[in-house]
């Protein structure tokens, strides 16, 4: 099976927050918006979740509480994650686009990216959290939250979870079931994400991966291991946000053997979850680099 990108786990905003329109209000600071958030146009940026009950249908599924404000202290928590099935968003996403991940460094340690230009193969792409809610897999992955399609060009859909203590990756599926079904099952559970975290966190996971890719069943493992390496500002298309970036390392083996590595950055604001994600090519060395298998940033 080729190889994926699960970067998606966080690449989705509430429709409220990131895909709806915002006032227009003129602004120069944050604190003049009612949403707190004053795009790099200089108009403010809708407000934040919607002001659905816990549980009241797909857009309150084990969400955050209505009307996230970022608090600016640094520290990611589960509130601060807008991510539940039935949200949606729409990213600007380019594949095989040339842009150094290391930005530029600032005088305070700091780091400064941008993302608000054209690249190569630019698309935007409307993105949307399924429901496990009827899904031929939901019976198989009962703790499932949402699920979401895991890389351009690809139907494979990442089941996830997501709880006070952050998001696993729990199996891969295709769209439908049947005799060329993909339904591979990670035990543990990889994780993806852990709340709370903050520059310089760390977590990682190993996971034994087994089921079907396309109706071939197959045994092999997945080890992740994450860090948030850099701190600083993103520039997208959607506005500039204070991040937080985290670097992830894929590592996936079969019989003790890697066949494949695979290094992603995943930059986060409090309130839009991940505001931009870069993934390098396949078994590429360095810590930073520039020729990228696929690049999405958060677009109006």
């Amino acid at each position: 099976m080729s190889s994926r990108l699960l970067s998606v786990f966080v690449l989705l905003c509430s429709m409220s927050a990131c895909g709806g329109g915002g006032s227009g209000t003129p602004c120069t600071t944050d604190d003049q918006c009612p949403s707190h958030f004053c795009r790099a146009d200089g108009t403010c940026g809708p407000s934040g979740m919607p002001d659905a009950p816990m549980g009241s249908g797909d857009a309150g599924i084990d969400a955050p509480g209505p009307a996230c404000v970022p608090n600016h202290d640094g520290v990611m928590v589960r509130s601060e994650v807008p991510l539940a099935a039935g949200a949606m968003a729409t990213f600007r996403i380019a594949t095989s686009a040339t842009w150094n991940t290391a930005g530029h460094a600032n005088n305070d340690g700091s780091r400064t990216w941008d993302l608000s230009g054209q690249l190569a193969n630019d698309a935007d792409t409307p993105v949307t959290l399924g429901s496990p809610a009827g899904a031929w897999w939901q019976a198989d992955f009962p703790g499932a939250t949402y699920s979401a399609v895991l890389a351009s060009g690809s139907n494979l859909q990442g089941v996830f979870a997501i709880d006070a203590n952050g998001v696993t990756l729990l199996g891969v599926v295709s769209p439908t079931g049947g005799a060329t079904k993909t339904e591979l099952t990670y035990d543990p559970a990889a994780k993806i994400l852990a709340f709370p975290f903050m520059a310089g966190s760390t977590w990682m996971s190993t996971s034994t991966v087994t089921g079907y890719a396309q109706g071939v069943y197959g045994v092999y493992t997945e080890k992740y291991a994450s860090s948030v390496d850099q701190v600083g500002t993103m520039t997208t298309p959607y506005g500039m946000f204070p991040v937080l970036r985290v670097a992830t390392d894929l590592t996936r083996s079969s019989g003790g053997v890697p066949f494949l590595t695979k290094r992603t950055f995943a930059w986060a604001a409090e309130c839009f979850g991940t505001v931009a994600t870069v993934s390098g090519q396949d078994n590429a060395t360095g810590t930073e680099f520039s020729d990228d298998a696929e690049v999405r940033r958060l677009a109006p």
